[in-house]
């Protein structure tokens, strides 16, 4: 079960997932840790993409992960993959807490630091981040929600339907629309994209 952590996100990785977490709910000790490790990255992720706040990013990802375990005994193989479901739960999670926010605390955004880049570089590479999170806020929820899923998480329109309960018409609308807020958003952060002397396109 080792190469569970070296999945390719295809159907076979999410019968591997599914395979893993019967394991786990048939007592296998080592089960819940390899499933940890293949999924724990991927949410984390989206979570903190969406919400721009590492501790409720890793409240989120918790959460998800204990009601995984919850559910495990109950999983029946081939209904749908162990992603999408614990995608699903992220994303309704995060919506709970983006309802109940007052403001977007951004001081807390980080990203980790590449040693092997230059101090230029990697300085470029935060206020990148730094700038694309700003966009990413301003978006409604559903919006950045399908962005995040379809063009940092690279799931595909069928996916992300499933996670966000509605058609792929619907995603394609809101990952259209999300793209156009944010050029609009980010057009006054080239300078800190590092595309200042480049013309618009």
């Amino acid at each position: 079960m080792d190469d569970i952590q070296h999945g390719t996100g295809t159907d076979v990785d999410g019968d591997k997932d599914a395979a893993v977490l019967q394991g786990y709910a048939q007592g296998d000790p080592a089960a819940a840790r390899l499933l940890a490790l293949h999924l724990t990255p991927r949410i984390y992720g989206h979570a903190m993409r969406v919400l721009g706040d590492s501790a409720e990013a890793e409240d989120v990802t918790q959460e998800a992960l204990l009601r995984l375990w919850r559910i495990a005994p109950e999983w029946r193989r081939g209904e749908a993959k162990v992603t999408t479901w614990l995608y699903r739960v992220v994303a309704n999670l995060c919506t709970d807490r983006l309802r109940k926010r007052v403001t977007l605390p951004l001081e807390d955004v980080a990203e980790p630091a590449d040693p092997a880049a230059s101090v230029e570089d990697r300085l470029q590479n935060a206020a990148r981040m730094d700038a694309l999170q700003l966009a990413l806020n301003t978006l409604p929820d559903r919006q950045r929600q399908a962005i995040v899923l379809r063009h940092i998480d690279g799931l595909a329109n069928p996916e992300i339907a499933d996670i966000l309960e509605v058609g792929v018409e619907a995603v394609e609308s809101l990952t259209a629309r999300g793209k156009r807020a944010l050029a609009v958003a980010l057009a006054g952060q080239r300078e800190a994209l590092g595309y200042a002397d480049e013309k618009n396109g």
